[in-house]
């Protein structure tokens, strides 16, 4: 069984940083992609950035400057560095990665439970 945990959520100034992290665990043989998502009250889930097993990162264009993807394999861990937060970036924070438990099966979706992030004064 893979579990992906977040953590590093919390309530920040405008202006202020934060750093989510996300771990995979349970019986992990790849991860292909790796992303975040983030999903404000009242709206869609959307995606916020993504970052490819070859470590080439992709973002929206409101984040883009700000937030910073990484991951380390050998953790099994994707980071999000928001910096220069926003009251608009104030929302649910979900990790999403393409996990494969075995060298016969195909990757399949996984997600995180959320974290909040909450910028405010």
């Amino acid at each position: 069984q893979v579990k992906l945990v977040e953590s590093g959520g919390g309530l920040v100034q405008p202006g202020g940083s934060l750093r989510l992290s996300c771990a995979a665990s349970g019986t992990v043989f790849s991860i292909g992609a790796m992303g975040w998502y983030r999903q404000a009250p009242g709206t869609e889930r959307e995606l916020v950035a993504t970052i490819s097993s070859g470590g080439i990162s992709n973002y929206a264009d409101s984040v883009k400057g700000r937030f910073t993807n990484t991951r380390d394999d050998a953790k099994n861990t994707v980071y999000l560095k928001m910096n220069s937060l926003k009251a608009e970036d104030t929302a649910v924070y979900y990790c999403n990665a393409e996990i494969s438990s075995s060298s016969y099966w195909s990757p399949r979706d996984y997600w995180g439970q959320g974290t909040q992030v909450a910028v405010s004064s």
